[in-house]
């Protein structure tokens, strides 16, 4: 088990491998919102300085404060005060940045998980490394996006080096959402709230009245908004309807069965 002083990876500004962004990533993302922000931020900021200086780039000024501002004024673009990985990937010049450019072209969760449906046939939660090229391929589709097959080609290489770390040959749905832009990135949304399986069941059952195994939209919405309440989370009537919307693009005829949902809501896809 790693301890709690970790040495975070190293921040080497020549380039990076993107395996070696994500670890970077993770580590300073270290609630996994899909966002480095507060003190998450600041340890970021202080790696980055002394890999900076140890690299022989210094800074017109000494003052931290001042130079964390200049910072967030150059690379946080849309101005929250948080930054998330898409804009992190400007600072660091790597094969990352391709994810920019397919952030750009994914349309909506909604279309993602539509296509991801598509090749989880087995509702594992998983789709096979063999099967990405087809599932890109359709998401550049689905967002009326045209590419080449060298742009395909390069896109599935980078993320299977990005996301089969384990190079196991299977790609997890909820590591492939982060080609999401973070704020359509519902899945992201339930990190801190992912459920045991028998947590998962008992909520399951209690929605699923009739037994039947499936269950359809307006239960969905209700099962959604308990889960957000029972963790005290802000979510308002826009965001609760993209969501539903998205999860239920895994629903066969408007009936979600026990297996898709578990996908979305369980800490680990079901074996």
């Amino acid at each position: 088990m790693a301890s709690p002083q970790q040495q975070p990876p190293y921040l080497h500004l020549a380039e990076l491998t993107a395996s070696q962004f994500l670890e970077i990533w993770k580590h300073f993302d270290a609630d996994g919102n899909g966002y480095i922000e507060g003190k998450e931020l600041e340890n970021f900021f202080q790696e980055l300085e002394k890999a900076r200086k140890g690299s022989g780039m210094m800074s017109k000024s000494d003052n931290f404060g001042e130079k964390m501002k200049e910072f967030m004024q150059k690379y946080d673009k849309n101005s929250d005060g948080k930054i998330e990985m898409s804009e992190l990937a400007q600072i660091l010049p790597t094969e990352e940045n391709f994810l920019l450019c397919f952030r750009q072209h994914v349309g909506s969760s909604t279309e993602f998980m539509e296509a991801w449906r598509k090749y989880d046939t087995d509702r594992s939660g998983y789709i096979e490394a063999n099967e990405l090229k087809g599932f890109l391929s359709d998401l550049l589709k689905k967002a009326n996006r045209p590419y080449d097959e060298p742009k395909l080609q390069e896109y599935t290489q980078t993320i299977l080096r990005m996301f089969d770390l384990n190079g196991d040959g299977k790609l997890g749905l909820s590591e492939m959402s982060r080609l999401l832009p973070v704020q359509e990135n519902f899945l992201l949304k339930f990190q801190g709230m992912k459920l045991t399986s028998e947590e998962f069941n008992a909520i399951f059952t209690f929605y699923d009245k009739d037994g039947s195994g499936y269950i359809d939209e307006n239960e969905l919405d209700a099962l959604l908004k308990d889960l957000y309440e029972k963790n005290k989370k802000e979510m308002n009537i826009q965001q609760l309807t993209n969501y539903r919307k998205s999860v239920m693009s895994l629903a066969e005829a408007g009936k979600l069965y026990r297996k898709d949902l578990e996908i979305v809501l369980c800490s680990e896809p079901p074996m």
